[in-house]
């Protein structure tokens, strides 16, 4: 048992199922209090019911206060895991301004939403978690999602952000950074996704192991695929080298169409 969550008032977003409803199951099993959100109100309630936790279900950017109501007036760790994808990236495909904008809103200004409504209380309290679900490509990039990889990497632009201000008044924070997890948003990756991300996926339970290892270890970056780091190293020491492997995968993905 991780002691820093028993009894915690948790707040998992996009926990209908994926990499959300895993989190939600550990935390529950961790001893904590736990608040399920989802856009589908069936699979929150269907989640929480397993969990024996509370269902608020909505759009994740705007329920903060009716969750911290639930929990009976405090969030102590917040799961900011809703997100969305998109296969916007084909070659010759026109420019979808749509995917772009929910990509900002979802993967972006809800964490940014609910970090304004955390923030006041848990700088007050000196205490408070954190916890952004970002994605690889929020470290690296991914072929074929322009909108994703973007946004993700504005995500985790923001944990960082969060991170360095705030650390010393109590505030801690994780990004949770996985390449493929066995989840529908992946199998919604279409080809791209079947080349790059489903030989190393992972189940979500690993994910959640992976976020509690962090947890207890104090670290901010949850690495679940272990060979992420390497890949962010060499991006950042060779990005020319990086980028030609990367774009040998794009021409691999344009003939395989």
């Amino acid at each position: 048992m991780v002691e820093a969550v028993q009894d915690a008032g948790v707040v998992v977003t996009g926990a209908g199922g994926g990499i959300g409803a895993a989190l939600a199951r550990r935390f529950a099993a961790e001893g904590a209090r736990v608040v399920v959100n989802d856009l589908d109100a069936d699979k929150a309630k269907a989640v929480a019911e397993e969990i024996g936790a509370m269902a608020v279900p909505g759009d994740a950017s705007g329920i903060v206060a009716e969750a911290r109501a639930a929990l009976g007036g405090t969030i102590d760790v917040y799961c900011a895991n809703a997100g969305v994808a998109f296969e916007d990236g084909a070659p010759g495909a026109p420019l979808d301004e749509r995917s772009w904008a929910v990509s900002w809103d979802v993967n972006v200004m809800a964490h940014v939403r609910a970090a304004h409504e955390l923030l006041p209380d848990w700088l007050e309290k000196g205490s408070g978690r954190f916890v952004s679900t970002v994605s690889a490509a929020g470290l690296l990039t991914m072929i074929g999602a322009p909108s994703y990889s973007v946004t993700k990497h504005g995500a985790l632009a923001f944990a960082e952000w969060l991170s360095l201000t705030y650390r010393h008044r109590g505030v801690k924070v994780h990004a949770i950074c996985p390449q493929g997890v066995r989840t529908d948003m992946l199998a919604a990756t279409g080809s791209a996704g079947d080349l790059v991300l489903q030989p190393t996926a992972i189940e979500p339970a690993e994910v959640a192991d992976a976020l509690f290892t962090g947890i207890a270890e104090d670290r901010f970056l949850i690495l679940p695929h272990p060979e992420v780091a390497d890949y962010y190293q060499a991006r950042a020491a060779l990005p020319d080298k990086w980028l030609g492997g990367m774009n040998r995968l794009q021409r691999a993905w344009e003939e395989s169409r």
